[in-house]
């Protein structure tokens, strides 16, 4: 690592890297930041493990760095030599060196993101596609006026929803020691004297070596407290400032382009969505009780934000009466302040401040949130909701535009009212999730102690449905204070009723969703609906229901019957009442997990496409507003991608302003661990959704559209049958898979709260598609975001013979370069291919002991993988990955060398403890240890990973 660096440690201190780098070498701050921390990193595994262990690792990375430059066949042989003699100890030393490698390249790699935006708008550059400024200059440009503009704003609803899937592999406290280091990187971009510059780098190897001597894994398992902390640590370090900031440059686009408009520039169209301590779906660890924490844990959370910006107002406001005039409202709130001290008798704003905080600390401790750091003057009755608390907050901003202060609403009063619009005293609504077959066993159980149905599950569909539309118009309730049931049914019915009492606490924004997992009729949703009036969260007479009764429909059978069961459901009375009062909306989540597992790539991504299509006629149809929430995770197997793109790709007539969508595990740290990062992912986001709302299509023409799509429904049932025949129709698969991938190894690591398999088996049905996806992602084959694409495409070329090739070929590059939904599978393909090896994927196979059953199965895998890359050679003219990519190519090329290693290593690793594993010794805890070291290294250097 250090050889690397060599020639940027005697290099002058940068001034002003971001505006002075030529437009030719744009990425060289990039290379002397990785060539920076790289050296940095070697100093201090020279100084913590000794030169000995430093020139080990010296001798690995060039080895590996000569295999990747030169494809030198002795240096692979050499580099599997050297791992091979490491003993115990250095094995360690050395995952942890290519491991914080890997993070410390993601940290130069944001930076350098940062550095390159911030360039383009010193230069006065254009507005760059992804911004909303571009969207609302492409929708001026293309006629759309400005009423349909504003209203978007004023009725979109975008939600981006962090969830705890077990695929974030860091511990907090290394997320915060990386923190530190991209603050201190991006000090380097500024006008540093020599002294700074020194401190700088003094702080950086120090930052460096903490990183080195903190632990990197989690000894113990995840709780779902951990897991709440964990998430709401990224509101501190992003969404509380850097939303309200967005909304602002939102506003002032919007007025340059289209004119100012108060109720567009004031609603709250982005919001927080959470499902960590409400997905209790194959989660026995959340409950009732989990539910109650996550939602005091982001009242504290928010109230401590709201304490600390009034007590940065009130030193701020010293606007004093002997100078300026104030509101008689601001007067009289001032004179209801608890603050009595003469100093300020004539600063009336501080003094209203002081009471707005002693009101806001009595809140947190009414809604349990009660560690606060600066004591109020005296107590004051809390406010009953946050729309009190911002209506106080008004009349301050009022006053001050009144009487010549409007300067000094800005910044802080203004982005503080946006905040409480946008959070509220709840931050985040929290998502209750849970499967279909548990709502049954429960209402099975309810009406055989009711006396109503002895055997609810054994009825068929439309006797089900009969039965709870009969109850829901019942006055009187199922359930009996006198009767005792299973503790299931008592655990799921205690979920309803703090449900119910979060809403009536944290108001009803704080609770508003329901999703069901595995929706396959229209009596899953039905029970739900029965399950919500039975703990009062359904008022049967007005249709008034606290949490949306929402669809979830995940595997590909799913999938095709949603529609029906959406046109069912809508169409029931009772139904209709409760649509209405929801405004005439209705939500549906489409599931991109387990459709992939189930069907592959390919048909997962054309049967969510036809799903979004059928529903947009079915909610067309009823006069229902459809908004759809996409369960996206990290891989592109698992819908993963540019969510920009993913959102013009959908089928028009499906976004139209309303959004939601899973951020999963790693992806939420990508994202948004850097404040200016996840500014401009939420942008994107908003600029996205506008797009897709409100732009006109330049794609292919509907005549041609159809012909596409009957083209992609015949390659979705070839690419179905070549995915199916291999994952669940081939002898022995399973075996290979549990050998040729570190599945078990993944499930024994504390990644988070929930089981690897919804079942005790190792049966491919019963895996969780995200250890399916992480684990083809760590044996670097990454299976499930291309497998089928090339049989399929090479099937179709054939289906006319020869003679009929060249047109086939025609068409599916015209359906690449007219069709956004065609074009962004392929990148994302693209994308994965780029990440994909072969050679290193052959090591794992090496794993399995059967060598008659690895040469079939790694072989069928290859010759895919070969077809794969030849199809889409074809279809899109490039013959190197990442061709409309090459910064995102580049870097993938350069951490292949750092993450060989890790691989080989992780390879030798396993076959170590599962020989200790499978003999009469015991586990050796430092392999184990490794093992799980390798896997966070791995994981980091490819990034979306699960």
């Amino acid at each position: 690592m250090a050889d690397m660096l060599n020639s940027a440690a005697t290099a002058p201190e940068p001034t002003n890297r971001a505006v002075s780098v030529s437009a030719d070498d744009k990425d060289a701050p990039l290379k002397e930041d990785i060539r920076l921390l790289g050296r940095l990193l070697g100093d201090v595994l020279r100084e913590q493990e000794g030169a000995d262990v430093y020139e080990v690792v010296e001798t690995i990375r060039q080895t590996a760095v000569r295999f990747r430059k030169d494809d030198d066949a002795d240096a692979d042989l050499e580099l599997r030599t050297l791992l091979k003699k490491l003993s115990r100890e250095q094995t360690i030393s050395v995952v942890r060196a290519f491991s914080y490698f890997s993070h410390l390249a993601n940290i130069a790699e944001d930076q350098h993101h940062i550095r390159r935006r911030r360039a383009h708008q010193l230069a006065g550059s254009p507005p760059q596609s992804g911004s909303v400024a571009f969207a609302l200059g492409k929708l001026k440009a293309a006629g759309v006026p400005a009423a349909t503009v504003h209203h978007f704003f004023q009725q979109a609803q975008i939600v981006p929803v962090l969830t705890a899937h077990p695929t974030e592999v860091q511990r907090k406290s290394i997320l915060d020691a990386e923190h530190d280091i991209a603050r201190l990187l991006a000090e380097r971009d500024g006008a540093l004297t020599p002294k700074q510059a020194r401190a700088n780098l003094a702080l950086l190897q120090s930052r460096i070596a903490t990183l080195w001597q903190t632990r990197m894994l989690r000894y113990s398992k995840l709780t779902v407290a951990d897991e709440i902390d964990n998430a709401l640590s990224y509101y501190r370090i992003t969404f509380l400032r850097e939303l309200p900031a967005l909304y602002d440059d939102i506003a002032e686009d919007l007025t340059v382009h289209y004119g100012a408009d108060a109720a567009a520039t004031s609603a709250s169209y982005i919001q927080m969505g959470s499902w960590i301590g409400g997905d209790r779906d194959g989660n026995p660890n959340v409950d009732a009780t989990t539910m109650q924490a996550a939602l005091t844990r982001h009242a504290a959370t928010i109230l401590d934000f709201y304490l600390e910006e009034v007590h940065a107002l009130g030193a701020e406001l010293s606007v004093s009466t002997l100078m300026v005039s104030v509101s008689p409202a601001l007067q009289a709130l001032a004179d209801a302040s608890p603050d009595q001290s003469p100093h300020r008798s004539d600063e009336p704003y501080r003094r209203a401040l002081i009471g707005i905080y002693a009101r806001l600390a009595s809140t947190a401790r009414k809604l349990g949130a009660a560690n606060i750091l600066r004591r109020e003057v005296a107590h004051a009755e809390p406010y009953g909701d946050a729309a009190d608390f911002a209506a106080d907050l008004q009349l301050l901003a009022d006053s001050l535009v009144a009487n010549h202060g409007a300067s000094l609403v800005h910044p802080r009063l203004a982005h503080l009212l946006r905040a409480v619009a946008i959070f509220g005293f709840h931050l985040a609504s929290l998502d209750m999730r849970q499967s279909s077959d548990v709502h049954q066993r429960v209402l099975t159980e309810l009406f055989a102690a009711a006396g109503e149905e002895s055997d609810y599950a054994a009825l068929d569909e439309a006797a089900k449905v009969a039965l709870l539309q009969k109850e829901l118009a019942q006055a009187r309730l199922l359930v009996s204070p006198w009767t005792s049931y299973s503790a299931e049914t008592e655990s799921e019915l205690a979920i309803l009723r703090a449900a119910r009492d979060i809403g009536q606490r944290y108001g009803g924004r704080a609770i508003r969703n329901y999703i069901i997992s595995h929706t396959e009729t229209v009596s899953d949703l039905l029970e739900v609906l029965l399950l919500q009036k039975e703990a009062g969260m359904l008022r049967t007479a007005s249709g008034e229901l606290d949490a949306m009764v929402i669809p979830l429909f995940e595997t590909i059978p799913d999938l095709q019957r949603a529609a029906d069961i959406m046109r069912e459901w809508m169409a029931l009375p009772q139904v209709a009442q409760v649509i209405a009062h929801q405004g005439q909306l209705q939500e549906v989540m489409l599931g991109y997990s387990d459709s992939n597992k189930d069907g592959g790539f390919l048909t997962s991504n054309w049967e969510l496409y036809k799903a979004e299509i059928d529903l947009v006629k079915v909610f067309a149809d009823a006069g229902v507003k459809l908004r759809l929430f996409h369960g996206r995770g990290g891989t592109v197997g698992r819908g993963g991608g540019p969510s920009f793109d993913a959102i013009l790709a959908q089928p028009p007539g499906t976004v139209n302003g309303q959004i939601r969508l899973t951020e999963q595990g790693e992806i939420i740290a990508s994202k948004f661990s850097n404040a200016e990062i996840g500014r401009r992912n939420l942008e994107l986001l908003v600029a996205a959704t506008l797009e897709a709302s409100l732009g006109q299509s330049s794609g292919a023409q509907s005549s041609q559209l159809a012909h596409f799509e009957t083209v992609m429904a015949e390659l979705s049932d070839l690419a179905y049958h070549a995915y199916r025949n291999l994952v669940y129709e081939t002898p022995g698969f399973t075996d290979y898979f549990f050998a040729a991938t570190p599945i078990t190894e993944i499930a024994e690591l504390n990644l988070g709260s929930r089981p690897a398999s919804r079942k005790s088996t190792r049966r491919i049905e019963d895996l969780r598609a995200i250890p399916w996806g992480f684990s083809w992602g760590q044996c670097r084959l990454l299976l499930p975001g291309w497998y089928g694409f090339g049989s399929a495409i090479g099937a179709w070329l054939a289906a006319d013979g020869e003679a009929g090739r060249a047109d086939r070929i025609a068409t599916l590059q015209a359906m690449h370069q007219r069709w956004p939904f065609f074009a962004t599978l392929l990148s994302n393909m693209d994308m994965v291919l780029a990440k994909t090896d072969l050679p290193i994927a052959s090591r794992y196979a090496e794993l399995v002991a059967d060598v008659a059953l690895r040469e079939r199965i790694f072989g069928r895998i290859a010759a895919e993988h070969g077809a794969t890359l030849a199809c889409l050679q074809s279809i899109t003219g490039a013959s190197e990955r990442l061709a409309g990519n090459p910064l995102l190519a580049r870097s993938i090329q350069n951490r292949f060398a750092y993450l060989d290693p890790l691989n080989h290593l992780q390879v030798e690793l396993i076959e170590r403890h599962r020989a200790l594993a499978g003999g009469p010794l015991q586990v050796d805890n430092r392999v184990h240890r490794g093992i799980h070291l390798s896997i966070n290294g791995v994981a980091a250097g490819l990034r979306n990973t699960g």
